[in-house]
């Protein structure tokens, strides 16, 4: 199981590791062994954030999101994306961009950073609005029941979730957004532009997709378990949907998962310049560190561990909360990224054992879900 889940991972491992000690010899290798760790770290919570929804998408798209999907995290996210974020903000072509991170790293690198204000908004008030649309749901199992029952009340205004967002946002680009550590300035448009963007995002590709999802299950619940393009998948205890989404429901929610990688990758990506500013090395750490979050979430549908630790999305959606105020901080102040690292790290490992407490209480010291959810095989 372990080899199956994790084979790919290791041998990424193995092949990019070879590689940086060719290319750059063994400085080259402990820097690209250190982004890979630096990016797990970080990105720890978004595998279990990735499970949570990959467990509703039927086998199809579970192993689109295996492959496509590994191609844009790691190819696109973790080399492309500070490129592009080159181009835009320099005004300069493609080729022009990819010619300067190869033979002006400094530059590029002060280029990328300038921007940060702008990205950090951006995902900021996207995982925010992950984090209020959980914490404001009236769920079947509460972990801080003291800060979740009375939540789950007051969350029954529909736009309370927008409303702190859009106050967040305005008191960011008020404060810490008047005079930014990166790229000096005053950043307030910048931070207001990108933050609405972001909220945009969310309830645009959040939006569609639970609707069609919604639509699907109605379906299903109609034409007694049998609609048109739903493939039936094994039901989930707690939250979790019994439906295996296809078709327009599954695609949207395959745009929202690599939505929420792009949010999570923001940190790693800036973090990572304090170690290198060679593109290359960055896109090589950067990339095992995401094949290992791809495997891990594989690992935690296939195991059904959300079923049987049911505060660990709990966990992981407090760490994104936390995630995202620390990017709207980073906005001015510099957050060195071993504090977010382990502030996802505690979050989930303290949900895990409440989950293991409430297990022994209740006769089940492994936990004792009964059916688990398969991922199609392949990675």
């Amino acid at each position: 199981m372990l080899l199956k889940t994790f084979g790919w991972s290791f041998a990424i491992t193995v092949l990019g590791l070879a590689l940086a000690g060719v290319l750059w010899g063994w400085q080259g290798l402990a820097i690209v062994g250190i982004l890979s760790i630096l990016e797990i770290s970080l990105s720890f919570d978004n595998a279990v954030i990735n499970a949570g929804i990959l467990r509703k998408m039927n086998a199809f798209w579970q192993k689109i999101f295996l492959t496509l999907g590994i191609l844009i995290a790691v190819f696109g996210m973790r080399m492309v994306f500070p490129v592009v974020i080159v181009a835009v903000t320099a005004k300069l072509g493609p080729i022009e961009a990819v010619n300067l991170a190869i033979s002006d790293k400094a530059q590029y690198e002060e280029l990328v950073t300038s921007a940060h204000p702008a990205i950090a908004a951006f995902g900021g008030i996207f995982l925010l609005m992950i984090f209020l649309d959980f914490i404001f749901e009236d769920r079947d199992y509460k972990w801080l029941s003291w800060i979740e029952k009375p939540m789950a009340k007051i969350g029954k205004l529909d736009t309370l979730s927008i409303i702190i967002a859009l106050v967040a946002l305005l008191v960011s680009a008020m404060t810490v957004a008047t005079s930014v550590a990166h790229g000096g300035g005053d950043k307030s448009a910048t931070v207001l532009l990108s933050g609405v963007a972001g909220l945009i995002t969310y309830l645009v590709v959040s939006g569609i997709s639970g609707f069609f999802e919604a639509k699907l299950e109605d379906e299903v619940e109609g034409e007694g378990g049998e609609a048109g393009e739903v493939a039936a998948a094994p039901a989930t205890k707690g939250n979790g949907s019994a439906v295996g989404l296809a078709g327009k429901a599954a695609f949207f929610m395959f745009l929202y998962l690599e939505v929420i990688d792009a949010s999570f990758s923001f940190d790693g990506v800036i973090s990572a310049f304090a170690i290198t500013n060679d593109i290359f090395m960055m896109a090589l750490g950067l990339g095992i560190g995401a094949m290992y979050i791809r495997s891990l979430t594989v690992f935690l549908v296939r195991k059904g561990t959300l079923d049987d630790y049911v505060y660990l999305e709990h966990g992981a959606h407090y760490a994104i909360g936390a995630l995202a105020v620390i990017l709207l901080v980073t906005i001015k102040y510099e957050v060195n990224e071993v504090i977010t690292g382990l502030i996802g790290v505690v979050l989930i490992a303290l949900s895990f054992t409440s989950s293991v407490i409430r297990n022994r209480r209740e006769g089940k010291p492994g936990g004792t879900s009964g059916e688990k959810s398969e991922v199609a095989s392949g990675v």
